[in-house]
C-alpha cells in the first residue's frame, strides 16, 4: 500500500451530520478493502497501525455516498441483505473513505525505550512521535486473539509480573513505568527484554509467548474487545483462551468471502429496481396482487414489466432450498454452485439478449469430438461473465473453510441490510470432463488411497487451526475434486502463456460433486482489461484439444523431479502430493483453495502407476 501525501479531509456531510476533519492516513486498491483490508484488519501506513472500522461505528466508517451499489439478487438471498456496495474510492476526489482507528494502542520508543499507550507519549497533533525524543514511535509488534474473532493488546504488565503477581484485577498498580529494548544479540524473541520500573519483577523477555497456553497459564482470557467498533461497541462476554500473534500475522485476519456469477434472468439489471421489495412480493401468489403491491410501491410507475416480475419471481422459488437444518447455508450456497454449473452447460446466446445481458455462453463453432480421445466433453465459450465477491465476515486463528458459522465475526454490531462487495466482469472457458470415463478412473483402488492420503491430512490440518474438532467442516478432497483442482492449474499456466494474460489475472471455479464435473477458467480482474478476448478463444475445441495435451505433458515433468513426484508429502500439513511452486502452484489470487489439494499424479501417473493419471494417455502419445 502506498500512502498519498498526508492532506486534511475537506467537510462533508454524513446522514445530515458535518463529517469530522481527519487526515487521510494512506490508500488502498478497493479490491483490497474487501481481500486483504477489510473490516476488523489491521493496517500498515509507514510507520504506524491501524485497525479497519466496521460498517455501523459511530462515524459511519463507510460513507453510502461513495460507495456505490451493487446487485446480485442470488447472493444477497444467500446473505441475507438487500444489496451490496463497493468501497469508497480512494483518490483526490473522495471526500471521505473507509475509516481506521489506531491499533494497538501500546506503542514504543526506541529512544527512551518506555512502553506505554500511545496518547501517553503526548504526541502532536497528527503525528505519532514521542513528545520528549521526538522519535518516530514503534506500535506493539504483538497482540492476542481468540477463535470467536476478537483482537486485543498483548499484556504486557501481566508478563512481566508473572513471578510476583498473577492477580489480574491489579494490573497496572505497581507504580512503574514498562520499558522495552532489544538486546540487539540476535532477531529472535529472547531478545525483546520488557522491564518495569517499579522494581519487584526481572527484566524478562518475550520467549515463550507464543505458547498455545501461554496467557491462559496466566490466568488471562479474553473479554470480548472489539476495537474495530469503538468504544460504542456492546459489551461481549467471550471468556475463551487467548492466543499471542505478530502483529502483522495472516492469523490475525481471514476474510470470509463468498461468490456468484450474475446468470439469466438475474444478469441483464431487470431485478435491480427491486431489490427492496422482493420479500414483500414473495408473499404474494396472485398475479393481480403482485400487481398491486408494485403499484403501491412504486406510485403507479413500476420500471419492471409485471411478466418480468413473475418470470423473476418463478425462478428464486425454483432455486428455494429443500434443506432445513444446521447445514442449511451450505447447502444453499451448494445449490447456487449448481445452478451456474447448469446455465454454463445450456449456455444462451448474444443474439436473444439487450445489450444490457451480462452472461453471455456459446457452443464453439468448431468440431467437438476432437475432444472425446482426450476425456472431455461440452467446452463453452463464456464471452461475457459478471462475478459477485462479497465480505461476508472475518475470522482469526481459524480457517474461514475450516469451520463453520460460529466462528465467524460480522463486520458490524447491529444487523445490516448490505455487505461490502467488488465486482469483476470478464469472460471465459468452461469444460467438462467425460462422466463414464471419470466414473471408471475415480472407483480405482490407487486413485482412491492416493486421494484418501490427502483427505487425512487436511482434515487433520483443519482440526488443528480449528481448535474444537466439533465444529470443523469436512475436507472437500475427492478424487474428482482433486483432479479438476489440479487439470485448473495446469491450464492456466498454459494459457498465461497463449492467452495473454498473467497466471495472476486468471481464476479457477471449480464444480465438484456427485452430478458435477466442470471447471471454469476466467479473467480476475476488475477492471475493462478482463474481456480483452485472448481467453474465451482457447475454449474452441481444436485450440482446447492442443492446449489441454500441452498443459499435460507439461505437467508430467518438474523441475524439482523426481523429489516433486515421488515425495510422499507437501504443502501445508501434507495436504499435496506432487505439487510445488515449480510445476502446478499458483498465484494466491488464482486459486480457489489456498494450493492444497493438488497432485500432478492423477493427471499423469507416476512411473511405477501409469494409469493412475486420468490423462496418462496423453503422456504415453
Amino acid at each position: 500500500m502506498t500512502p498519498p501525501p498526508a492532506r486534511r479531509r475537506r467537510a462533508a456531510t454524513n446522514g445530515g451530520r458535518p463529517a469530522l476533519d481527519l487526515p487521510r492516513r494512506g490508500a488502498v486498491r478497493r479490491a483490497q478493502a474487501i481481500t486483504t483490508y477489510g473490516v476488523g484488519s489491521l493496517v500498515a501506513v509507514d510507520h504506524e497501525s491501524f485497525v479497519v472500522s466496521g460498517l455501523d461505528d459511530a462515524e459511519k466508517s463507510w460513507s453510502s455516498d461513495e460507495s456505490p451499489l451493487i446487485h446480485e439478487r442470488r447472493l444477497a438471498r444467500l446473505l441475507d441483505v438487500d444489496h451490496f456496495r463497493l468501497p469508497p474510492a480512494s483518490d483526490d476526489t473522495s471526500k471521505d473513505g473507509v475509516r481506521v482507528r489506531r491499533f494497538p494502542l501500546m506503542h514504543s520508543c526506541p529512544e527512551c525505550t518506555e512502553l506505554q499507550r500511545h496518547r501517553d507519549f503526548n504526541p502532536p497533533a497528527g503525528r505519532s512521535v514521542c513528545g520528549t525524543c521526538e522519535a518516530d514511535l514503534v506500535p506493539s509488534r504483538f497482540v492476542v486473539a481468540c477463535e470467536a474473532g476478537h483482537l486485543g493488546e498483548f499484556p504486557y504488565w501481566h508478563w512481566v509480573h508473572r513471578s510476583v503477581d498473577r492477580d489480574t484485577s491489579t494490573a497496572g498498580q505497581c507504580g512503574g513505568k514498562l520499558r522495552l529494548r532489544s538486546s540487539g544479540r540476535s532477531s529472535s524473541l529472547r531478545s525483546i527484554l520488557v522491564s518495569c520500573t517499579c522494581g519487584t519483577a526481572p527484566e524478562v523477555s518475550m520467549e515463550g509467548a507464543f505458547r498455545r497456553n501461554a496467557l491462559t497459564d496466566l490466568g488471562l482470557r479474553c473479554r470480548g474487545s472489539r476495537p474495530w467498533l469503538g468504544t460504542s461497541a456492546s459489551a461481549v462476554d467471550c471468556g475463551l483462551s487467548l492466543r499471542t500473534l505478530q502483529r502483522g500475522s495472516s492469523a490475525v485476519w481471514q476474510p470470509v468471502l463468498k461468490s456468484a456469477l450474475s446468470i439469466p434472468p438475474w444478469s441483464d439489471g431487470r431485478s435491480d429496481p427491486l431489490a427492496p421489495h422482493w420479500e414483500a412480493l414473495r408473499r404474494y401468489d396472485e398475479r393481480e396482487h403482485i400487481d398491486i403491491y408494485l403499484q403501491g410501491a412504486f406510485e403507479g410507475r413500476c420500471p419492471v414489466p409485471l411478466d418480468d416480475v413473475m418470470e423473476l419471481l418463478a425462478a428464486e422459488r425454483e432455486e428455494d432450498p429443500g434443506s432445513d437444518g444446521d447445514d442449511a447455508f451450505d447447502h444453499r450456497y451448494r445449490a447456487l454452485r449448481h445452478k451456474e454449473y447448469e446455465r454454463l452447460r445450456s449456455g444462451n446466446d448474444r443474439s436473444e439478449h439487450s445489450r444490457a445481458e451480462q452472461f453471455v455462453c456459446e457452443t464453439p463453432q468448431g468440431d467437438e469430438t476432437v475432444l472425446r480421445p482426450i476425456g472431455l466433453t461440452g467446452p463453452m465459450l463464456v464471452k461475457k461473465l459478471r462475478e459477485v465477491r462479497a465480505l461476508k465476515a472475518f475470522t482469526r486463528l481459524a480457517d474461514p473453510d475450516a469451520t463453520t458459522g460460529p466462528t465467524e465475526m460480522p463486520l458490524s454490531d447491529t444487523p445490516m441490510r448490505w455487505l461490502p462487495a467488488m465486482e469483476v466482469r470478464g469472460e471465459g472457458v468452461f469444460l467438462r470432463l467425460e462422466e463414464d470415463r471419470l466414473g471408471s478412473w475415480e472407483k480405482a483402488t490407487a486413485v482412491a488411497a492416493r486421494t484418501e492420503r490427502m483427505r487425512t491430512a487436511h482434515q487433520r490440518l483443519l482440526e488443528q487451526r480449528a481448535g474444537d474438532p466439533a465444529r470443523v467442516a469436512p475436507s472437500p478432497a475427492t478424487p474428482r475434486m482433486v483432479l479438476l483442482h489440479t487439470l485448473a492449474h495446469a491450464l492456466i499456466n498454459e494459457w498465461s502463456l497463449d492467452a495473454g494474460y498473467p497466471a495472476a489475472s486468471l481464476r479457477e471455479r471449480l464444480y465438484s460433486a456427485d452430478d458435477m464435473a466442470g471447471v471454469l477458467i476466467y479473467t480476475a480482474t476488475s477492471d475493462s482489461a478482463g474481456s480483452l478476448g485472448g481467453l474465451v478463444v482457447q475454449g474452441e475445441p481444436e485450440l482446447l484439444e492442443r492446449s489441454v495435451r500441452s498443459a499435460v505433458r507439461r505437467a508430467a515433468w518438474c523441475s524439482s523431479d523426481p523429489l516433486c513426484m515421488e515425495t510422499a508429502v507437501s504443502g501445508s500439513g501434507g495436504t499435496n502430493l506432487a505439487a510445488c511452486h515449480a510445476c502446478v502452484m499458483l498465484p494466491e489470487t488464482s486459486c480457489e483453495h489456498n494450493n492444497v489439494l493438488l497432485d500432478r499424479a492423477l493427471l499423469v501417473g507416476t512411473s511405477e502407476e501409469p494409469g493412475l493419471g486420468f490423462f496418462s494417455g496423453i503422456v504415453e502419445s
